[in-house]
């Protein structure tokens, strides 16, 4: 025989894992440190001014 189910807790358990894989892939997107931020907004400028530098003016 069958387990019986309740659908009540099904529908809840497979929310809480949707909103767990949601939280999971924020947490790689925007958790980011203060200093990690800075880093690359730095990297980015330095990239940045090198490219300028080596523009040719036409």
């Amino acid at each position: 025989m069958a387990d019986i189910l309740s659908l009540s807790k099904a529908r809840k358990a497979k929310a809480r894992t949707q909103k767990d894989a949601t939280a999971t892939e924020n947490r790689v997107k925007f958790g980011r440190t203060k200093a990690e931020k800075a880093k690359d907004a730095a990297e980015k400028s330095i990239t940045e001014k090198l490219i300028d530098a080596h523009k040719r003016d036409v």
